[in-house]
């Protein structure tokens, strides 16, 4: 059976710090000098863009986010004369995924487009990086489009936990 060039570009990105370590590493350096939520031309992974409902035509959007890996912190209160590792400010997890806080980012960035889904694709000691597939609800595209046009009936999908 003849598998498909998106098999074999599924199977670099299965182990990337094997497979794609210098590809990575450069482009990690760059990322980092980029905004938090970045428009993007064409997906990193094309593979998994196109399994998630991703097409290269218009309406469609796509979004690098970068997050701050680790966990979260509290904001001190007024709290004067106390041991501040007992203020109860450090060693919080959220509640969400980074990659939902991610696709958050995005939308909050992008208000008129509705998150479809989204996707690793980097990770360095500080940040992790995803691609959010983005979708105009309001083009002509996506509304004549039967495959798609569902999502035009959505609102806010990404704040409601719908994306996954």
């Amino acid at each position: 059976m003849v598998k498909s060039s998106y098999h074999y570009i599924a199977k670099l990105w299965k182990k990337p710090r094997e497979n794609l370590k210098d590809i990575l590493k450069k482009r990690l350096i760059e990322w980092r000098k980029q905004r938090v939520v970045e428009r993007i031309k064409k997906p990193t992974r094309t593979d998994r863009a196109r399994k998630l409902s991703y097409k290269a035509k218009q309406g469609f959007v796509l979004v690098r986010v970068r997050i701050r890996k680790g966990g979260r912190k509290r904001r001190l209160y007024g709290r004067r004369g106390r041991k501040p590792s007992k203020s109860g400010l450090v060693k919080f997890t959220p509640g969400k995924s980074l990659e939902q806080i991610a696709e958050e980012k995005a939308n909050r960035k992008f208000k008129n487009l509705e998150v479809l889904n989204s996707y690793w694709v980097g990770e360095d000691g500080m940040y992790r990086w995803f691609e959010c597939i983005l979708v105009d609800p309001n083009h002509p595209n996506i509304i004549n489009d039967p495959k798609i046009n569902w999502i035009c009936k959505q609102r806010r999908r990404v704040f409601r936990g719908l994306t996954k």
